[in-house]
């Protein structure tokens, strides 16, 4: 949501500075995300002042360009070369001073400077509309008033708006804050606790009269439980126009678009109270009646983008004696709505069921500021107000008379709320006591009616428009929004309980897991398990019939829970290498979803992710690509982590694969990992290789939680090394040392290492040498000289006997 800070003063007269209001606000439960300056002139027309044209005279050498010499309040006037047909000496002209910057119509920047001209200097530049951004001419300069005093900066003549835009992240509950009035007051009440007592000015509707009644327009509410309250008034006689310079003003500061005075009227009401309006041309209302109802299921209406819809039975519409007019809080009709020949109105203020335009607006896709408002919840009792006020505006802009009576439709008024507040319970939930009297003045700065106060607590009145502040709990969360949470201590004592969990839950394994994956590099991913049902095409294994559709999608691109982790994971390896990110290895845990005839399924799954080099690049460490053998290691390095070490390896069946492995025990399949296939990254626009591994992550726990720990007492006697450079036949392999040395001694003998091979010069033809360690180690007591003399010539023994190995 979007607030204009001028607009904002309207109520309030404050002097605070936009990041004092903004800071307020956020304090307040209004969160600025951000602050941008809007101006109607980018600009605004900085060093651009009036100049008088003293001279003007032909260009020496361009036949189109003339040389004038321009007053600007100075001691010396300017030379300026100007090429407009235009020029001419004793007019009052807009310059553009030395070091003034320009936009163009796409918003470059360019700044005047000091230049020559074909010879001649100019100190500045005399400017047509379109230069200065006033306008689109670019026939020839602007000729100003005669009467204007050279040097007067032209910001201050056309009325430049400077404001600043708040970008507020409303929550859903906030729907009384939708609008201007909603902000102003809650930043009133903030204020109020600052001791800052400031008058909440609210547009006064006292000058509304009925000037005639001699357009009467009937109104039938049919659905009253869809619309339980509907206000409507004519005015006639009004001339469809653009609206003033500081309306269009106050809608393009928050990014809206002006269209005529009489919709501009409409939406300015809309942003100022928060009270969505509609007009009717008045001349397109058969029979002169509007009809509240719904219609026949599968009635076509054209709305005002020209798309043709097919209504629901339960959509609630407004229409005239003979058709629907417009889709009840979201969309106006084609066929209905103001145009330049529109000379009388009829002006519509409603409060409709929320549910009810919430479910339509889904229905049909359409997201409009006003089903923004409805769908949340209005306030019921400002409808007639914010159609005197649209009313008197309207008037005010696009001239008229008020041709009826208000038809005011409110069959069952929409109470307030009432409120017990427990003083006790407030500071329970609060964790401090606040004083009682701030606590009443909180609430009255609210709007929140004190009715009793015992020594107990309140009794209150909540004002309707607060549909989010229905209990206690409510009252309390408001007391402390204003308040302020950060003057609420905080204790030194820290409170904790141990918590008796067993050895194995989900979340520690996938802890351990993501650490793990963290510490070799790898980023985690969070993807949403909304996805396209597009991508159930794009492998035989996946099924388009085992798709689980949204009942009511944002959109046709997440209608469908996924049934794969691939593609929502490629959709970030596309993101990220678009950006130049094309080292990547990420993961993600998350879940996929089946439907099976009648049931549902859904799995844990993990997913690695593997693309470009395995190391940023680096002088002292070369660049290696990411291959099938890397991700094959994090994969084998993360199953013995978890205690999983003897698995068959088998041929990948997945067909999302070009060539790939699966690990199993038995038949329980682990993991599927390879190359993703060419085609299904050609789809996502990635043009490098990608690993991809999928782990079957509830089999995975299920092992888990069966495997046993088993550990054993750390030795306290030292271990010994000797070494061996043996000389063998080049057939011979350090295995079948390794065998020999494990067979000739099982108990002592703890490991046997190759640390260096050696083959060619000084050595006989069909040799080569193996340096070999050998780690011995009595885990109850020290070994003696003796005894790892005796172990060592046995392996001297075996080697020479066996492999006919010597000792260099």
């Amino acid at each position: 949501m979007t607030i204009s800070y001028n607009w904002l003063k309207q109520f309030l007269k404050t002097d605070w500075t936009p990041e004092q209001t903004s800071e307020l606000l956020t304090n307040l439960g209004l969160e600025v995300e951000g602050i941008e300056t809007y101006q109607s002139v980018k600009g605004g027309l900085e060093g651009v002042v009036v100049g008088e044209v003293l001279t003007c005279i032909p260009h020496p050498n361009a036949d189109k360009l003339k040389i004038t010499t321009v007053s600007i309040g100075d001691d010396a006037p300017l030379q300026i070369v100007c090429g407009a047909p235009n020029v001419a000496a004793g007019q009052k002209v807009p310059v553009a001073t030395i070091g003034t910057t320009l936009y163009t119509e796409t918003g470059e920047a360019w700044t005047i400077k000091k230049g020559k001209i074909r010879g001649e200097e100019s100190h500045g530049m005399i400017c047509a509309e379109d230069e200065l951004g006033l306008g689109t001419s670019h026939d020839g300069i602007m000729v100003l008033d005669e009467n204007l005093k050279v040097g007067t900066p032209c910001a201050a003549i056309f009325e430049v708006e400077n404001d600043y835009v708040f970008e507020i992240g409303l929550t859903p509950n906030r729907a009384d804050a939708m609008s201007h009035l909603g902000t102003a007051r809650d930043l009133r009440a903030g204020l109020v606790q600052k001791e800052i007592n400031l008058e909440f000015i609210t547009p006064s509707v006292s000058a509304f009269h009925v000037d005639s009644r001699t357009l009467k327009i009937d109104i039938d509410v049919v659905n009253k439980d869809l619309a339980p309250r509907y206000c409507g008034v004519t005015i006639s006689g009004i001339k469809v126009k653009e609206s003033p310079t500081w309306l269009q003003h106050r809608l393009k500061a928050i990014g809206l678009k002006p269209i005529n005075n009489i919709v501009d009227a409409t939406n300015y009401v809309l942003h100022d109270l928060g009270q969505p309006l509609h007009a009717f041309d008045a001349a397109k209302i058969s029979g002169n009646k509007v009809e509240v109802k719904t219609v026949a299921a599968g009635t076509k209406f054209t709305t005002l983008d020209g798309i043709e819809r097919e209504l629901h039975e339960d959509d609630l519409m407004i229409c005239d004696a003979e058709k629907p007019m417009c889709i009840a809080g979201v969309f106006g009709g084609l066929h209905s709505g103001v145009t330049e020949g529109t000379t009388s109105i009829f002006l519509e203020s409603a409060y409709f069921n929320p549910v009810s335009v919430r479910k339509t607006a889904k229905r049909h896709g359409l997201n409009t500021d006003a089903s923004f408002r409805f769908e949340r919840g209005i306030d019921p009792n400002i409808t007639e107000y914010a159609l005197k006020r649209a009313a008197l505006l309207i008037q005010d802009i696009a001239g008229g008379e008020i041709t009826s009576d208000i038809t005011d439709i409110y069959p069952k008024k929409i109470e307030d709320f009432q409120v017990r507040l427990s003083f006790e319970n407030a500071e329970k939930l609060i964790g401090e006591e606040i004083p009682k009297e701030i606590i009443k003045r909180i609430l009255t700065s609210l709007e929140i009616k004190v009715n009793n106060v015992t020594e107990t607590g309140l009794g209150l009145t909540v004002p309707a428009y607060r549909n989010d502040v229905t209990r206690e709990a409510d009252i309390i969360e408001e007391i402390l929004r204003v308040y302020g949470y950060n003057n609420i201590n905080t204790t030194e004592k820290l409170n904790a309980s141990i918590s008796n969990s067993t050895r194995f839950e989900d979340h520690k394994i996938q802890n351990i897991v993501g650490n793990q994956l963290a510490a070799q590099g790898f980023f985690e991913i969070l993807s949403n398990s909304l996805t396209t049902p597009n991508y159930a095409a794009l492998s035989e294994q996946l099924k388009t019939e085992h798709n689980i559709t949204i009942l009511n999608p944002l959109s046709g691109d997440l209608s469908v829970l996924r049934q794969s982790l691939l593609f929502s994971g490629l959709e970030a390896v596309a993101f990220n290498i678009n950006r130049k990110r094309s080292d990547l290895k990420l993961f993600e845990f998350g879940k996929t979803y089946h439907g099976y005839n009648a049931s549902r399924e859904e799995f844990k799954h993990l997913s690695l992710f593997v693309t470009g080099n395995q190391n940023e690049e680096n002088w002292n460490n070369p660049t290696k690509k990411s291959d099938f053998f890397f991700l094959k290691g994090n994969i084998i390095s993360l199953l013995e982590r978890l205690g999983i070490s003897r698995f068959n390896e088998l041929p990948v069946e997945n067909d999302v694969f070009s060539e790939g492995l699966n690990f199993s025990l038995g038949k329980t399949k682990l993991v599927d990992f390879g190359l993703v296939k060419k085609p299904i990254l050609k789809y996502f626009d990635i043009s490098q290789d990608v690993m991809y591994a999928d782990f079957n992550w509830d089999t995975i726990l299920d092992i888990v939680k069966r495997n046993k720990v088993t550990f054993k007492a750390i030795p306290k006697y030292q271990e010994v090394r000797r070494d061996f450079a043996l000389l063998i036949n080049d057939n011979v392999t350090f295995e079948s040392i390794y065998k020999i040395a494990k067979q000739s001694e099982k108990q002592l003998l703890k490991s046997v290492n190759l640390f260096d091979v050696y083959q060619g010069k000084n050595l006989p033809a069909g040799k080569k040498s193996y340096a070999v360690g050998f780690t011995l180690q009595d885990e109850n007591k020290t070994l003696t000289d003796k005894q790892i003399d005796k172990i060592m010539n046995t392996l001297q023994t075996q080697f020479e006997s066996q492999l006919g190995a010597e000792l260099r």
